[in-house]
């Protein structure tokens, strides 16, 4: 499997606030974005997986709605872990 405990953990405990703390929209839009990865690599080599792609494209629209949420709550937030991950704005 491509997502173990320990992966997670470690997600969570380098983006949240610690390892357990897995409900931070920090640690969420992480892990959202280690699956998008993930996905997208597949997707790759197998293009005609439709499911994926559906599946794809409703963990984006879930990364996105917490990154409008942290964008207008917590701006610093927000530009935090755009620049730790490396997104698009």
């Amino acid at each position: 499997m491509y997502l173990t405990k320990e992966k997670k953990a470690k997600i969570f405990a380098e983006f949240g606030t610690s390892a357990t703390d897995t409900g931070s929209a920090e640690g969420q839009i992480a892990l959202f974005s280690h699956r998008i990865n993930h996905l997208t690599e597949h997707l790759k080599q197998n293009k005609k997986d439709h499911n994926t792609e559906r599946s794809l494209v409703a963990l984006v629209g879930k990364r996105r709605k917490l990154l409008n949420y942290l964008k207008k709550n917590d701006i610093e937030r927000y530009r935090t872990i755009v620049d730790k991950l490396g997104l698009r704005k």
